[in-house]
């Protein structure tokens, strides 16, 4: 069957969350929105395009940075509302410089920084 980004929920935006994962690791790196556009030119350049609410453009992961998230395999949750996108990144995925945006733990009420800039 053909996948048809249309088929997929977005939010009254036209958007939908994008959780990215390292495909060798499994690490989950960051989180981002794509649109029906966004997803489309992902799939066809295997670069990873997310939409950039703040901005309101695209935003192809690394075009600045270097920091490429190449697309492995894109999925959707049972709900069609959600994305995992498996990527072979290049260096740090958050624009802190860390290898990933989660790098704040609660640990007994407190925060724990759990990695440094790379």
């Amino acid at each position: 069957m053909a996948f048809d980004p249309s088929s997929l929920t977005f939010n009254e935006a036209g958007l939908i969350p994008a959780i990215a994962q390292d495909e060798e690791t499994k690490e989950v790196l960051m989180l981002a929105w794509m649109n029906a556009q966004s997803i489309a030119q992902t799939l066809e350049t295997r670069r990873v395009t997310y939409w950039s609410r703040s901005r309101q453009e695209f935003w192809i992961k690394g075009a600045t940075s270097g920091h490429v998230q190449e697309l492995v395999d894109l999925r959707f949750d049972c709900d069609r509302d959600c994305l995992l996108i498996m990527v072979r990144q290049t260096g740090p995925a958050c624009h802190t410089g860390r290898r990933s945006c989660f790098y704040t733990s609660v640990d007994g009420g407190s925060e724990v920084e759990l990695s440094k800039p790379m």
